[in-house]
């Protein structure tokens, strides 16, 4: 085989066949050299890390009404309903119905932690790699697929217990109802006990999902070996 031709045969083939071993890129070595259980034992830790942060975080006074990020406001049109109200007298009670439904969110969200934990616990090597490597929403989608439909059933009754004792909980509830039958607001939030509960499920996976970036950013800054070890491979 002539000089030239092997030049030609070499420029057809794939670039990872074409290319030493050691020009890939270092990413993908470092991802190969995991093993399964290295992989599956750094993930595991990092939800179990992440999700126990995130019921700490939320699951206490003012987890929700007190961060911007994750707090419960009347949904969409009902904001408007309120303005209303507040404007004919009953701030007092508008303000004291935001306050319950955070409050709600609050005292739900501790309950969520042996479901988390049981989720951790059942996950595959193959759902490891997964996370692994899909990106930032990777840990948030993987909860929320295992846990959302069983955690919607435990929160619901806190939830529920928390806002019965409002004054404007039953007015939200008729004057949802009517809004959602005009389509100016989702079917699913036409209850608030739905509502709020939905909402503190969002809340809760969106600060395991923010705890899942810090180590994705800095793995070595988490002070945990395993998890230094297999998100450092992604860098």
């Amino acid at each position: 085989m002539t000089t030239c031709f092997r030049r030609r045969h070499l420029i057809g083939l794939p670039l990872a066949a074409a290319l030493p071993f050691a020009a890939l890129p270092v990413r993908a070595q470092n991802l190969a050299a995991l093993s399964d259980l290295d992989a599956s034992k750094g993930v595991r830790t990092a939800l179990e890390l992440g999700a126990a942060a995130a019921v700490q975080l939320l699951g206490r006074p003012d987890g929700f009404l007190g961060n911007p990020q994750v707090r419960i406001p009347l949904p969409g049109h009902l904001r408007d309903v309120a303005k209303l109200l507040a404007a004919t007298g009953l701030r007092r009670q508008v303000e004291e119905l935001e306050t319950a439904m955070n409050r709600a969110a609050e005292a739900a969200v501790p309950m969520a932690a042996n479901l988390l934990r049981d989720a951790v616990r059942k996950m595959t090597v193959d759902d490891a790699r997964r996370i692994l490597t899909g990106g930032d929403t990777s840990v948030t989608e993987f909860f929320a697929s295992r846990t959302r439909e069983p955690l919607t059933g435990t929160f619901l009754p806190v939830v529920r217990q928390a806002t019965a004792k409002v004054e404007l909980a039953g007015k939200y509830d008729r004057v949802a109802g009517r809004a959602a039958g005009m389509g100016l607001l989702k079917p699913e939030d036409a209850s608030m006990d739905h509502y709020v509960t939905r909402k503190a499920l969002d809340g809760l996976y969106f600060a395991i999902g923010e705890q899942e970036k810090k180590f994705r950013r800095d793995p070595l800054g988490s002070g945990n070996a395993i998890i230094g070890k297999v998100f450092g491979a992604l860098r």
